[in-house]
């Protein structure tokens, strides 16, 4: 799997406004701006993202994932 590739998978999974994924074909890294997000927690965010990501998680097809999540008012005050 590439970053193209894992970007779509969350992509259909959820809308975003903006997504950017970076990492190596094991380890990823995650930006994800969705409206989804509003009024949920970090984990809630994060268990919204894992549920897209569906069995890959579970065979190892995506090892690990760290996000930062933001709603679309989040990242507008912060985008770093």
């Amino acid at each position: 799997m590439d970053a193209e590739e894992l970007e779509a998978i969350i992509r259909a999974g959820l809308p975003c406004d903006h997504v950017e994924v970076t990492g190596d074909g094991r380890h990823w890294a995650a930006v994800i701006v969705s409206a989804e997000f509003e009024g949920k927690r970090a984990i809630q965010r994060h268990q919204r993202v894992y549920a897209t990501l569906g069995a890959r998680m579970q065979t190892d097809e995506v090892h690990a994932l760290s996000m930062k999540t933001f709603t679309p008012a989040e990242w507008a005050a912060n985008p770093n």
